[in-house]
């Protein structure tokens, strides 16, 4: 671990490329020997929870059912006093479950980290709390390990409910550039030119056999608990979203490899929170802003990054008025 960590100390002096790279770094070998050691099975899940609604218990009952599942750790971040009844019924029962509650909503990084310190287990699974898997899943997932003992980290195929590829699952990481092409659809000047690749990458070609890529969700991110804390787990400065592409785009500087397997299949409904729109936006460009400012000032001029930074405030305050009036007619109607 001695190289690894040597690699972690020095991220923040590494150059980072202004286009995504097919090149990667070679693993460090240290870590390969960690991995192997602690067996290949017993996982750790963590949940984080904020007014997530019911299909949290589906959700829990979906991840109980997992053999290779240890423990399940859910963060309860501001669920309902109702909701928690029921969750905590379910706990009586099942031993694996703990709940870490009573510190309020510190974000999804930081309740990611809270789970992540509770975990026993060699492996580790952060999974959102409006998922759903048939039985097996984790097995299947942790199985990929056997045959890849040099990956960092694994998803697995994230579907929305109608089965189409979620998008935001698998993606190349994040640039300034990246969101540019993305923003404006450049790729289709230059289809075919790496410079010109998008962002996500549910709507190209879907891959048929376990893959490497730059950057997943943070709604299935599974990995050995080593190379968790080895990177320092989630960056807390980011309160909410972006988090996963940080911590990707770390994997990457360390010369670690993301793999997606595109034949285990995990449901993930998006959006199940209850939660003003508003919040969820203004924290999202707030670590928009925060991810551009701490990997790309030495790449980029101070006056580019500032034009983005107000590109990305301008957008949330565009956003605000319509979503507002949408989450209220929404509300209004529920509420007949």
């Amino acid at each position: 671990m001695e190289a690894f960590n040597k690699i972690l100390k020095n991220e923040e002096e590494q150059k980072v490329l202004l286009y995504t790279s097919k090149n990667k770094v070679s693993q460090p070998s240290n870590l390969q020997p960690k991995i192997l050691a602690h067996g290949l099975k017993g996982c750790s899940v963590i949940i984080v929870s904020y007014k997530t609604g019911d299909i949290l218990l589906d959700c829990l009952k979906s991840v109980l059912q997992q053999e290779a599942v240890k423990q399940v750790i859910l963060v309860d971040n501001g669920n309902t006093r109702l909701l928690m009844q029921e969750v905590n019924i379910l706990a009586d029962d099942e031993p694996r479950l703990e709940i870490i509650t009573g510190q309020g909503n510190v974000g999804f990084a930081s309740g990611c980290n809270l789970g992540a310190r509770r975990a026993r287990h060699h492996y580790i699974l952060l999974l959102n709390p409006d998922s759903k898997m048939d039985k097996g899943v984790i097995s299947e997932a942790l199985d990929v390990f056997t045959s890849h003992p040099d990956a960092s980290v694994l998803t697995v195929r994230i579907e929305n409910p109608d089965g189409t590829e979620q998008r935001g699952a698998r993606r190349n990481l994040m640039t300034p550039w990246t969101c540019v092409v993305e923003q404006f659809r450049l790729d289709r000047l230059a289809p075919n030119h790496p410079h010109f690749e998008r962002l996500n990458l549910n709507e190209t070609k879907s891959l048929q056999q376990i893959s490497p890529v730059q950057c997943i969700s943070g709604a299935f991110m599974l990995m050995p608990s080593s190379v968790y804390s080895g990177l320092g787990g989630m960056d807390e400065k980011y309160f909410l979203h972006v988090e996963d592409v940080d911590f990707c785009m770390r994997v990457e500087k360390a010369g670690g490899t993301i793999l997606y397997d595109p034949n285990v299949k995990v449901m993930h409904q998006k959006s199940s929170s209850d939660v003003f729109p508003g919040f969820i936006e203004w924290h999202k460009a707030k670590s928009f802003c925060t991810y551009f400012d701490k990997h790309f000032r030495n790449q980029y001029p101070k006056w580019i990054l500032n034009i983005f930074a107000t590109a990305i405030y301008v957008r949330f305050g565009l956003r605000l008025v319509p979503t507002t009036i949408f989450w209220l007619f929404n509300k209004i109607g529920s509420s007949d």
